[in-house]
């Protein structure tokens, strides 16, 4: 597949860019290369071949689901300006 100077000015109308015929005319090989190295990629022999999320292996290193903050209500409270049985005690605000 080539690219032409139509479907460059017919690519930038679709993502709405104003190009120059200069442009346009230096952005036909541009693509044309790029659309070579696609198609380079695509010759490469993938069979047997598992897909892969990363190149990079990577692993979840997760935690025990534990809790570990337990039995500090007593000291959270004291942060509070006004706690009454063992909760935040707010004004009311709707009669």
């Amino acid at each position: 597949m080539s690219v032409d100077a139509a479907t460059v000015r017919k690519i930038a109308s679709l993502a709405r860019i104003a190009m120059t015929e200069g442009d346009v005319e230096a952005m036909v090989p541009e693509l044309n290369n790029i659309i070579g190295w696609i198609e380079q990629l695509g010759e490469v022999d993938t069979a047997g071949i598992e897909p892969m999320a990363s190149v990079i292996p990577g692993h979840q290193r997760l935690r025990a689901d534990v809790v570990t903050d337990g039995n500090v209500r007593d000291k959270v409270l004291a942060n509070a300006p006004q706690a009454e049985h063992g909760f935040f005690a707010v004004p009311k605000v709707i009669e």
